[in-house]
């Protein structure tokens, strides 16, 4: 809790909706429906919690307008979910959790950092960066080189941006390294989670395009192309040279292999791997439960043979 409160009005204001009940109610916290106390403000966004609308302990409810008749003192708007994120702005209590703490990064000489970027300790920035104004770049993380940040985009804790690319020649001796020229370029409004690795590209250029979110955990490799407003989950993993449209939703745990085209809208369901191109939107999944041995011993010959016809 931020220690602020605001009238329920104030926070109508901010989501654009109908205020129900007393519009100077003070609010001091948000709270979840089936977890409340006085003084909170809560939200319906699943229906499934709709049981909770008459014994909620909550001074007031986020509803739509399907539940107005539902609620005593509250705000209505079409999206609940996405007021409640407009609301949870406003009892951020760290905006700035480095504001009082000693600068201790490093900036290389040739990099560009807006002075409105927000950077916490040990923070590497190497030779020919650039980060836009209200970027957030949280402590531990290293831009390696050439990588270029927009506007208002964060970078959460221990990732790693423009690492070098896994790119090697292989000969009979063994492999000879192939040096990573490219950049890394990630756009405005991007989110990155706690220890993703993107790699910068080898001759051309790995780019996130604007609006993208990265959960933790997300590695993306060099000259990937991921379009504007894709959502990747934790643990996904995009190789090499794989350029996706607008939109890709990706489930935890999946995958896509490399030299792939993927069109714009598409959602990849929780551990799928994707091995061809995908031309057309939709929902695709690839899921195999776990069986025990000799039940999945069964199912791979089924399996193998309807996908030989």
């Amino acid at each position: 809790m931020s220690g602020q409160s605001y009238s329920l009005n104030d926070l109508a204001d901010k989501v654009n909706g109908e205020v129900i009940g007393d519009s100077s109610l003070q609010i001091s916290a948000i709270c979840t429906i089936q977890h409340s106390s006085p003084g909170c403000i809560t939200f319906l966004a699943n229906p499934k919690y709709k049981k909770y609308l008459t014994n909620t302990s909550a001074s007031a409810i986020i509803v739509s307008p399907e539940f107005k008749d539902k609620i005593k003192v509250g705000i209505v708007v079409n999206d609940p979910y996405l007021a409640y994120a407009k609301i949870s702005t406003l009892y951020q209590k760290y905006p700035n959790p480095y504001e009082s703490k000693q600068h201790s990064y490093f900036i290389h000489e040739s990099s560009d950092v807006d002075e409105s970027v927000i950077i916490g300790p040990n923070v590497f920035i190497g030779p020919n960066c650039k980060i836009g104004q209200d970027s957030i770049i949280h402590a531990n993380v290293s831009l390696v080189m050439n990588v270029e940040i927009g506007k208002n985009s964060i970078v959460h804790f221990n990732s790693v941006l423009g690492s070098d690319g896994f790119g090697y020649a292989p000969h009979k001796n063994g492999y000879t390294k192939i040096e990573q020229l490219g950049k890394l370029i990630v756009g405005d409004n991007v989110e990155i989670g706690a220890g993703c690795t993107i790699d910068r590209g080898a001759i051309e250029n790995t780019e996130i395009h604007n609006g993208v979110k990265l959960d933790n955990l997300v590695h993306i490799a060099h000259n990937v192309i991921l379009g504007e407003n894709s959502a990747i989950a934790a643990s996904c993993a995009i190789a090499g040279s794989t350029i996706i449209g607008k939109n890709l939703q990706m489930g935890g745990l999946s995958g896509i292999l490399g030299h792939l085209e993927i069109a714009d809208d598409v959602l990849i369901g929780a551990h799928t791997l994707i091995t061809k191109s995908i031309n057309e939107s939709g929902n695709y999944v690839g899921i195999m439960p776990a069986q025990e041995h000799k039940d999945w011993a069964k199912s791979s010959v089924f399996i193998k043979r309807r996908t030989s016809k």
